[in-house]
């Protein structure tokens, strides 16, 4: 269960302003508005330091419940703007567009590709086998994986099979586009794992008692 106290705002207040925020697309000047429609004066200060410091948390709730991913995956990196300069997504889905996992990193070569598919391992399990575009990055970080660990995961590079990936790029950049640019790499990597875990959610990855609406899994995470 998610500890609220210390907080001057009741638990459900504090909820409802992080999944607003990472459901729609809307910048915290917007949100600091609907709140105050809804009688609560809460400055667009304090709704950042809210989704920084509980996002993490609910996504820690969310991983053991999350449904297994399939075993033939789509890799891909996009791109986030972050203190005016461009930082990578890292981004796996399976063949049924289930997101595996997700990784902002700085940079966009072999390390960072290397990180993103352990993390991805860690929670997943391997794979199969792994499709991605003409990455050398990619490829090398599989490779080096494979070679590490005597793993065999079969990489494929088939444009039109990564177009799922590709697709699904494009709900979160559409989310994350009237944020107006990170001003932090910390408030990025938690704001886009709000998003993805939202996205999730609404994809059905969770598992669930119940016919549970995404909002309603969405503040089920908080006990």
């Amino acid at each position: 269960m998610i500890e609220f106290k210390g907080s001057h705002f009741e638990r459900d207040v504090i909820l409802l302003a992080v999944r607003w925020y990472v459901a729609y697309p809307i910048s915290y000047r917007q949100l600091e508005e609907m709140m105050a429609e809804h009688g609560v004066e809460v400055d667009h200060a304090t709704l950042n330091r809210w989704v920084v410091k509980y996002v993490p948390l609910l996504d820690w709730e969310f991983r053991p419940r999350k449904h297994p991913v399939g075993p033939s995956w789509r890799m891909d990196e996009t791109y986030v703007r972050v203190k005016g300069a461009w930082k990578y997504l890292y981004r796996a889905v399976d063949k049924a567009g289930a997101t595996v996992d997700f990784l902002l990193t700085a940079k966009r070569d072999r390390k960072a590709a290397l990180r993103f598919l352990r993390k991805a391992i860690k929670g997943s399990g391997t794979p199969q086998k792994i499709t991605i575009d003409k990455s050398g990055a990619n490829t090398a970080a599989i490779v080096s994986h494979n070679a590490e660990f005597g793993a065999a995961i079969e990489i494929r590079q088939i444009k039109y099979l990564n177009n799922i990936v590709e697709q699904d790029h494009r709900a979160i950049k559409r989310l994350a586009r009237p944020m107006l640019g990170f001003k932090s790499f910390r408030s990025a990597a938690m704001t886009l794992a709000g998003i993805e875990l939202m996205h999730m959610l609404r994809k059905g990855q969770l598992r669930t008692t119940g016919n549970l609406c995404p909002a309603q899994q969405f503040y089920s995470l908080a006990g």
